[in-house]
């Protein structure tokens, strides 16, 4: 099989996947159940601070478990 046909088969199975598992998680589900009921302008940003908010907890905890490294990385480009 050539290469082109390679990376056609790739692209189509990428796009399939993202069809068969995008499901959205289980807050912005619940969001879009409840925004039916509110006006457009309340539900994009209940929408936009829950995906902030599932966004924000790991790196926090990145943030908690690299903070030495963090550090020194700061100091070492303070020094220059």
């Amino acid at each position: 099989m050539s290469n082109w046909k390679k990376y056609v088969l790739l692209i189509i199975a990428v796009f399939a996947m993202d069809l068969v598992f995008s499901q959205g998680c289980s807050q912005c589900k619940l969001l879009a159940e409840q925004g039916s009921e509110l006006d457009e302008a309340s539900f994009g940003t209940n929408i936009n601070y829950g995906i902030l908010y599932l966004m924000t907890i790991p790196y926090i905890l990145l943030l908690i478990l690299f903070r030495k490294r963090i550090v020194r990385l700061f100091r070492a480009l303070l020094k220059r």
